[in-house]
């Protein structure tokens, strides 16, 4: 029996006796017998209905635990089918793989055969060819002997005349080539002394000694003049001691010349005066006190200009001596070009240089501006250095990139050039030197110049027409065509800028274009 119909049946029975009880409780004048009776019947009828009611909970669980194994029944089923499955396809793969393992198998031992077979035909090619190497061998001793029986020499003989006589031919083309070179050397000595001494110059002071080295100083009237002078020139005397400048008194009206190579100087010379002037108190002590107040107010202006100059170019990071030197080189001139001038023309140039070939402008226009700082010497040791190897040390001191400091190094090929940026230095730097207006020059001098340029091309054979153009930075040459062929007239191109380049002093560079075209015309009438 359930254990459900069991806890109903006491149920019933414990419910039984608690009823009888209270019926005899209330019917204690009653039959005690009647009321047992009746409660035995309703006792008899619960245990009844306890019982009906204990089965039909028996059969409903049987069945619900009947219908939850059929559930679990199929969900094991449907797992072991899926297994199966599983286990199937891993079966198929096995199986998939062995063959291919297996055809695998079978090609390598195809390919292992095909090996041995081309291992075996290069052994038999090798012994082959050791066959032929002897018999070769043999020929050329064979050979060898025929020749020494012909000329009578033996092979070492032979060897050491052939040697004997390369040797002299190799020492007459040493000659011949030794003495190109010492021709060579003799027509260009002339030219490169030339400018190795204008650079000395160059350096050291400037070629335009009136310009360069001379300043005027007006005054209202000649009664000035004394009182610069001084007690016995002791104001004189004061001022050129201060300053480093020779001042000329002279008879010139309402003047008084100051004269330096050192332009800075000067400007503190001029500037001094003029305070000097003004005030009206001139003697030693107070000579003294302007003069230490005016160089401080020209330092003050060349940081100034330095950094204006580096603002409008649009640099930046600049170690603030770098700024000092760009501003000294407004009192700077080269080849009657002030060199600060110079500079900036330069670094657009390179600036604009390098946007069109696709390198970094910014750096370009650092490496143009910086290129003649060496023109500023602040020592006297510092002019023995040619000016691009001494304005590179400064870059390299002064924290700039290794491109700036080679593109300044080798503007004029001191040291080999090792970036893209320093050609374009160098040729900016020409292009600013070489045009027309940019140095000091006499218009007869120059319009001699294009005729020399023109008067070249002219001797030799074949030149029709010839034309110094563009600032005599180009030659134009016409040939006539029946004279001068394709193949003559690139030979002939290369011979006028050789003989240009020995015979003639210029800046920058000569383009030498030949042209030789033919034409045919006829009149339709």
């Amino acid at each position: 029996m359930d254990t459900n119909t069991i806890i109903y049946a006491v149920a019933g029975i414990v419910l039984g006796v608690i009823i009888g009880y209270f019926l005899a409780k209330s019917l204690a004048k009653g039959s005690a017998s009647k009321l047992i009776a009746e409660a035995e019947k309703e006792a008899s009828v619960i245990l009844k209905e306890a019982k009906i009611n204990g089965e039909n909970l028996r059969k409903e669980k049987e069945l619900k635990a009947k219908e939850k194994f059929i559930e679990l029944k199929a969900e094991h089923e449907k797992v072991i089918l899926s297994r199966d499955k599983k286990m199937a396809d891993a079966e198929k793969r096995i199986r998939d793989k062995e063959s291919q393992i297996s055809s695998e198998l079978s090609k390598a031992k195809k390919s292992s055969q095909s090996l041995d077979d081309k291992i075996k035909d290069y052994d038999y090619r090798i012994e082959f060819l050791d066959k032929k190497k002897e018999e070769l061998e043999k020929a050329q001793k064979s050979q060898i002997k025929q020749l020494e029986v012909i000329s009578s020499l033996s092979a070492e003989e032979a060897k050491e005349q052939l040697i004997s006589s390369l040797k002299e031919e190799a020492k007459s083309d040493a000659m011949a080539y030794v003495q190109d070179r010492v021709e060579e050397a003799k027509m260009t000595a002339q030219q490169e002394a030339k400018k190795i001494i204008i650079n000395t110059i160059q350096r050291i002071g400037t070629e335009e000694a009136i310009d360069n080295c001379v300043s005027v100083f007006n005054i209202e009237s000649d009664d000035v003049k004394g009182r610069i002078i001084g007690r016995e020139g002791r104001n004189i005397r004061a001022i050129e001691a201060a300053t480093g400048v020779e001042i000329i008194v002279d008879d010139t009206p309402e003047a008084i010349i100051l004269s330096c190579f050192d332009s800075v100087r000067r400007e503190i010379a001029r500037l001094s005066l003029h305070k000097l002037v003004t005030d009206g108190r001139i003697h030693p002590a107070r000579i003294e006190e302007v003069v230490r107040k005016t160089q401080k107010q020209i330092e003050q202006e060349i940081i100034e200009v330095g950094k204006r100059t580096v603002i409008d170019l649009g640099i930046h990071g600049l170690h603030p001596e770098l700024i000092k030197m760009v501003g000294r080189m407004k009192y700077r001139s080269s080849y009657g070009q002030n060199l600060l001038q110079h500079s900036r023309e330069v670094a657009k140039l390179c600036g604009v240089m390098a946007a069109e070939l696709g390198l970094n402008p910014k750096l370009a226009k650092r490496a143009g501006l910086l290129h003649d700082i060496g023109k500023v010497p602040d020592s006297e040791a510092d002019v023995e250095t040619p000016h691009a190897i001494l304005g590179m040390k400064w870059a390299e001191k002064h924290g700039e990139k290794p491109e700036v400091c080679n593109a300044i190094g080798a503007h004029h090929d001191e040291i080999e050039m090792t970036t893209l940026l320093s050609p374009i230095i160098q040729v900016c730097d020409a292009i600013s030197g070489a045009r027309p207006g940019a140095r000091r020059q006499v218009l007869d001098s120059y319009i001699q110049r294009l005729k020399d340029l023109e008067d070249v091309a002219f001797g030799f054979t074949g030149v029709k027409k010839a034309y110094a153009i563009q600032a005599g930075r180009e030659l134009r040459v016409i040939v006539e065509s029946e004279k001068v062929s394709d193949d003559k007239a690139a030979a002939l191109s290369f011979e006028i800028s050789q003989k240009i380049q020995t015979d003639m002093t210029y800046p920058g560079q000569v383009k030498v274009t030949v042209i030789r075209e033919t034409r045919a015309v006829n009149i339709a009438k």
